[in-house]
């Protein structure tokens, strides 16, 4: 292996994806030497946006954006670097087999007007189920950027940092508060069966509580990811969804920018194979060319598994650790497909091209049954027949992504098991692929007709083209017993690792999975403290 002198750093960050970049630009804008390691021809990770035909600019993993931490986008000016996001407006169109459909729209008379199609009540009742989403998503925001405290408490301070969040709940009120309790243990179907009466309105909310899960709606802990779906904002108007001009690589891109000027420098097709330690401490990484680089602190954007059991020796990790990210649970349960249309999709029951459908995210599950059914497939390795589909057009949008009067649409699927029985992906990627189209003809006849090109991402293929194991796009499960003080394990949830100098600043730290930087910059924080 080849020590190049002049390859020393303070810091190396392994992984380019939009996470890694926030820790890159934070360190180096203390004054810090980083150097960005990135496996990929380009950074991002799951954000990013690929040429995968001629002249389709696709957002091929990650396709919104909301969670993106304001405190981030401001402190590294990334609007200077080109990041710009579209508010989504209608949020949501579901159409239905009876040929009803429901709009959710930024407008909230509009929205209420939809819901009274279906429920009186329901809209009578929405505003205050809007409200108290609205103040729990406020009290768990505050967390997202807080590093959380030791986990058992081990002495008088980490009592102390208990004390301070209890202290973030005191203007909760007694109903709230039991809230807040049921949304971090109860499923998103008993969380709203709780709100309302429509099995229609229940279902468009409740898609937000499984995707990414690996869960139905009636699995306890949905509703926490319901939640987590529901923070964050657009242009400083909470609760919105977007489409980020240029696709999601230009919120790595603009990351990316933003940690080279402070004087980050950031290195593609450069696969980092092991980490390197001396005398129990990070001494700097081995990349696949025999390349050796130093540095005292390596903060890791893999996720825990890649970071631990791939690049590491397992001599050098305590044996409760190894096998505590030996059970950390990330396979995942998500689909992307890409498709290159001529045309755009021509709904039965709401006809008309272009329409404001297709500025929407746009489900294809009509009943809370329907979409429990589809987990049921996935729980006993099988592709859901009938699976939960959402389609976003964002050509809509942003015309440049693709050439002219062409459109892309992305597909987001629940549920598509990384493990199947009895059979493997390679087999199955396609004619499973022939049946989500199959699925959406039901809702759109001229699908067929329109699509020229298609590209289906299952789980294995998300683990091979981003590295993230399992194909888990949250880098580990987000549930109750894989988050804050006890992700990725308990003990070890402040972003440091057994090893003195080397940090977690991925997804598969607290506060999880969504293209929103937090890990990324709580990771820095840590670092700088100890520094």
């Amino acid at each position: 292996m080849a020590t190049d002198s002049r390859n020393t750093y303070d810091a190396i960050i392994i992984g380019g994806g939009h996470n890694g970049l926030v820790t890159a630009a934070y360190l180096s804008k203390a004054g810090r030497r980083v150097l960005v390691l990135e496996a990929r021809e380009l950074v991002g990770g799951c954000a990013v946006t690929e040429e995968i035909w001629p002249g389709y600019r696709v957002s091929t993993a990650s396709y919104l954006s909301s969670l993106m931490q304001e405190k981030v986008v401001r402190e590294l000016e990334l609007e200077r670097y080109g990041y710009t996001v579209d508010a989504k407006d209608p949020a949501f169109f579901s159409p239905f087999p009876d040929g009803r459909h429901l709009f959710m729209w930024q407008d909230r008379a509009k929205t209420l007007a939809e819901i009274a199609n279906f429920s009186q009540r329901d809209a009578e009742v929405y505003p205050r189920y809007e409200a108290h989403l609205e103040r729990l998503a406020v009290v768990v925001e505050s967390l997202l950027l807080t590093t959380p405290p030791e986990f058992p408490p081990n002495g008088i301070g980490d009592f102390i940092e208990y004390l301070k969040l209890l202290g973030r709940m005191r203007g909760l009120s007694r109903a709230e508060l039991v809230g807040l309790v049921k949304v971090f243990t109860q499923s998103a179907a008993t969380f709203l069966d709780e709100w309302f009466e429509s099995e229609e309105i229940k279902v468009t909310l409740a898609t937000d509580g499984v995707i990414g899960a690996n869960g139905g709606p009636r699995s306890p802990g949905t509703a926490y990811i319901l939640l987590h779906h529901c923070m964050g904002g657009v242009n400083g108007h909470r609760g919105l969804w977007g489409f980020v001009r240029g696709g999601m690589g230009a919120v790595s891109n603009a990351i990316a920018d933003s940690a080279r000027a402070q004087g980050a420098e950031i290195r593609t097709k450069a696969r980092v194979a092991k980490i390197l330690v001396k005398n129990g401490r990070a001494d700097g990484v081995v990349l696949e060319s025999g390349d050796e680089i130093r540095a005292n602190i390596v903060a890791s954007n893999l996720d825990p598994k890649q970071t631990f059991l791939r690049l590491l020796e397992e001599r050098e990790l305590p044996a409760d650790f190894v096998a505590g990210i030996r059970r950390f649970r990330s396979e995942g349960t998500s689909l992307k497909m890409n498709l290159a249309l001529s045309g755009l999709p021509e709904f039965t029951a709401f006809p008309g091209a272009p329409g404001p459908q297709h500025k929407a995210t746009m489900h294809l599950c009509p009943s809370i049954e329907y979409v429990e059914r589809a987990w049921d497939d996935a729980k006993y390795g099988r592709p859901s027949r009938s699976p939960l589909i959402e389609m976003t057009i964002p050509t809509m949008y942003d015309a440049a992504l693709a050439p002219a009067g062409r459109h892309i649409m992305g597909i987001f699927l629940q549920y598509a098991p990384y493990t199947l029985k009895g059979t493997d992906w390679d087999a199955e990627r396609e004619p499973y692929a022939d049946r989500v189209i199959e699925v959406i003809e039901q809702y759109c006849p001229n699908i067929r007709t329109i699509v020229e090109e298609r590209q289906t991402l299952t789980p294995l293929d998300l683990e091979h083209r981003f590295g993230i194991t399992g194909g888990n796009i949250f880098h580990g499960e987000m549930s109750l017993d894989q988050m804050f003080v006890l992700r990725p394990l308990a003990g070890w949830a402040k972003y440091r690792t057994p090893i003195a100098g080397l940090y977690l600043c991925g997804s598969g730290a607290h506060p999880g999975g969504g293209v929103m930087g937090a890990p990324g910059h709580n990771a820095a924080r840590e670092i700088l403290k100890d520094a």
